[in-house]
């Protein structure tokens, strides 16, 4: 048995779970939420809890029902709390401004970089060196993080670009370090 997927999703106070054919939505503060299913694994509502089940052990089935009650763990989750990724723009002259729901960034080149949010997320500007990303979908909230840090990736041997903020940089040592001795 999946130890994910054996797991009972508790759901808070003003989320609702609709069951369709192959579909499951997710109502909440935040919004709404629909995720496609294998019709294979069976996903139930009990009182205030969230089952899934899958009908045997074939492997197909194992590696589904424990991704199927992760998916509507992460829709629980969005329409309840939301999503947030912070990222941090290091580096001399590195800066991101907000332009209504757009951010631009400055990060070295010769033109600026203008990033458009993804439907369903926000960009938000803290000071000139912080980027939120916020979001119902827990997929799309990282999908528009990664996309902000490939704009300029943290650079091996300075560290200078956008990293994530609990991201450490594992520096590596210049040419004149060999040369040592």
């Amino acid at each position: 048995m999946s130890r994910i997927g054996r797991q009972p999703i508790d759901l808070p106070s003003g989320v609702q779970v609709t069951l369709g054919q192959g579909l499951v939505t997710v109502q909440g503060p935040g919004g709404t939420l629909s995720e496609a299913v294998n019709t294979d694994i069976k996903v139930e509502v009990l009182d205030s809890q969230v089952l899934v089940s899958r009908p045997s052990d074939a492997r197909q089935h194992r590696a589904l029902h424990g991704l199927t009650r992760a998916l509507v763990a992460n829709m629980v989750i969005g329409v309840s709390q939301g999503y947030q990724k912070t990222l941090d723009i290091v580096g001399v002259g590195y800066r991101a401004q907000q332009a209504g729901e757009k951010v631009i960034l400055l990060v070295g080149f010769s033109h600026t970089v203008e990033i458009k949010p993804l439907e369903g997320v926000t960009l938000e500007v803290e000071g000139n060196n912080r980027v939120h990303v916020r979001g119902t979908s827990k997929q799309q909230v990282g999908e528009m993080a990664a996309r902000i840090r490939a704009v300029r990736r943290p650079n091996a041997y300075t560290g200078k670009g956008i990293r994530y903020l609990d991201e450490q940089v594992k520096l590596k040592p210049g040419k004149s370090s060999a040369r040592v001795g």
